[in-house]
């Protein structure tokens, strides 16, 4: 008999199960920062997460968003079969949840690789071409080596799932209870646990789904569900690359945003009981240090090109601000270069002083997305650092020293200690 790919002849075959699921997937947060690092270690540049407030036009129009993961409080909803029979969903890329604490992973998948104005890196693009002609449950196999997602969101963050389980399980009043939930999760694979959730196993009942338009519909991305789910027709029959335009962003959130209010009422606080109100909306945007930045660089080149064309002496008609800048190149120059050169003499010191003033929001701007991005790594940074070894070995130490009882306030006997009126008055 032949051996398996991979084995020598005359080597014993590993009669061990295969898993096809692969390993189990770490807890991710719903915080924008994490799911931007998730998405860069992907490969992915341009875009990134943020948190949406509100679902009315004046909270969401102004983004422009490529897609939307909308994190809430899981419970079994029904759907018929004829719901997810439309020829259309075919063409849009879509995988099904198969592994533990993965649905973080597989809303991002499924939003990214139906955004065909986004780069997505050489990894992602080939991880789609590759699974593109597979039905939506094989590529909820990532146990396959040639999806990225599966080495992204294990190894990324699975260092600290150990812990946190440990953690978790140390801190509940009621371990009995959080094993009968993992034992009824693992038995029936994707469902979560059923009815209204405790205040022990809620964090087991946190789910999260996409939302994307495509092919001129907008569609609800659940890896639970068996395919895409239609929310509504786009008002107008789209081809991919006008849905980057920013009209087109601005059109599909007037459809999905019904889907979103009937979504968070089902689910939420419009529930006999009060419901439950823990929702989080996060969007996916242009990355916002790149659009300053380039509002930045355009308007320095515009700065330049306008005194270039000022006469002799034009500095002491203006008011000269004292900002340093750095040369850059940038684009979007050309068609305001031929403005400018078409400028009758006395209105360029008010287009410099225009354009100074912008430009010194445009800096202000930079310097804000600069800060933001340092907090957020900071913060993910905190999130997945393991802090154990050090603080084990610093325990050791101070032990070893014999500094530990004293802090701890403790005796020989490991005791605690008395406390001695010893002061003095004053």
């Amino acid at each position: 008999m032949e051996g398996g790919p991979g084995q020598q002849v005359g080597q014993p075959r590993n009669q061990g199960p295969v898993d096809l699921i692969g390993g189990p997937f770490a807890v991710i947060e719903s915080d924008p920062g994490v799911f931007t690092s998730l998405v860069r270690g992907l490969g992915v540049m341009g875009v990134e997460f943020i948190e949406v407030y509100g679902i009315e036009p004046w909270a969401m129009d102004h983004l422009e968003p490529y897609g939307l993961v909308l994190c809430f409080l899981w419970r079994k909803d029904s759907h018929r079969p004829a719901d997810f029979d439309d020829p259309a969903a075919e063409k849009v890329w879509f995988a099904n949840q198969l592994s533990d604490d993965s649905c973080a992973t597989h809303a991002i998948l499924n939003v990214l690789l139906n955004c065909p104005g986004i780069d997505v890196g050489p990894e992602l693009e080939a991880f789609k071409l590759e699974t593109e002609e597979m039905s939506p449950l094989m590529r909820g196999l990532p146990a396959d080596k040639r999806a990225a997602m599966s080495s992204l969101a294990i190894n990324t963050f699975n260092a600290q799932k150990k812990k946190q389980k440990e953690e978790a399980e140390s801190s509940r009043p009621r371990p009995t209870k959080r094993q009968k939930v993992e034992e009824k999760a693992t038995k029936k694979g994707k469902e979560k646990a059923k009815g209204s959730p405790s205040a022990e196993d809620s964090e087991e009942g946190f789910h999260f789904i996409g939302y994307i338009p495509a092919h001129g519909k907008v569609w609800e991305l659940d890896g639970f569900k068996s395919g895409p789910l239609e929310v509504g027709e786009l008002p107008c029959s789209s081809t991919s690359q006008d849905l980057n335009l920013p009209e087109r962003k601005k059109a599909w959130i007037d459809v999905v945003r019904p889907a979103l209010r009937m979504k968070m009422e089902r689910y939420g606080g419009s529930g006999e009981d009060g419901g439950d109100i823990r929702f989080n909306l996060l969007a996916l945007v242009d990355d916002g240090y790149i659009k300053a930045s380039d509002q930045y660089l355009y308007l320095k080149q515009e700065k330049d090109c306008l005194e270039k064309h000022m006469p002799h002496g034009w500095d002491s008609q203006v008011r000269v601000s004292p900002i340093v800048l750095e040369p850059h190149f940038a684009a979007r120059r050309m068609k305001r270069d031929m403005e400018i050169m078409q400028m009758q003499k006395e209105e360029l010191a008010p287009a410099w002083e225009a354009c100074v003033r912008s430009l010194m929001s445009a800096t202000v701007a930079v310097e804000d997305e600069i800060a933001k991005g340092s907090s957020a790594n900071t913060d993910h940074i905190k999130r997945t650092f393991d802090y154990e070894p050090f603080l084990s070995r610093f325990i050791s130490h101070l032990h070893s020293e014999g500094l530990l009882r004293p802090l701890l306030d403790l005796d020989e006997n490991g005791k605690k200690q008395k406390a001695t009126g010893t002061g003095k008055k004053g």
